[in-house]
């Protein structure tokens, strides 16, 4: 969890707050996308991702958790979108608007592992086989890569 999350939740609780991430959409050499079984829930699926610290940039914080939940070293190769317009409810009760800033990127370096604290598994899917992912925001994400929309803004 991170720390401003921390110290924000201290002060206001299960309140919504705005949840600024950045998620890495990172394909294989032979077009398949990488997804992430995350801890919170071992049935569903997303693309890799976390939240933003204060004083990172989003492309940092992208190589940042790519790095801390895969590690893959990755560069980012371009913008896919911003998603803005969803509620979140966490299983512990906290709620939150993601805003979400979703990137293209390669692997330069690093080897794929899991980090045990909040990831499951890791599979490279085909576009056509994604399994059921953990909200509407990833879906959207979904949506727009398989229609090859880039610079969406939702």
């Amino acid at each position: 969890m991170s720390d401003y999350i921390t110290w924000i939740r201290e002060r206001v609780g299960h309140e919504k707050i705005f949840l600024n991430v950045a998620i890495v959409v990172i394909f294989d050499d032979t077009g398949k996308v990488l997804l992430q079984k995350r801890s919170q829930n071992e049935n569903l699926w997303g693309f890799p991702g976390g939240v933003m610290e204060l004083g990172e940039s989003a492309a940092e914080t992208a190589l940042r958790e790519i790095w801390e939940e895969t590690g893959l070293i990755v560069e980012v190769d371009s913008l896919l979108g911003v998603y803005t317009r969803y509620d979140d409810e966490y299983p512990n009760g906290d709620k939150a608007q993601p805003i979400a800033i979703v990137f293209q990127g390669r692997i330069i370096g690093g080897e794929l592992s899991i980090d045990e604290k909040e990831t499951f598994d890791f599979v490279f899917y085909s576009l056509d086989e994604v399994p059921a992912l953990f909200n509407e925001q990833h879906n959207d994400i979904l949506d727009d890569i398989r229609n090859n929309r880039i610079g969406v803004y939702r």
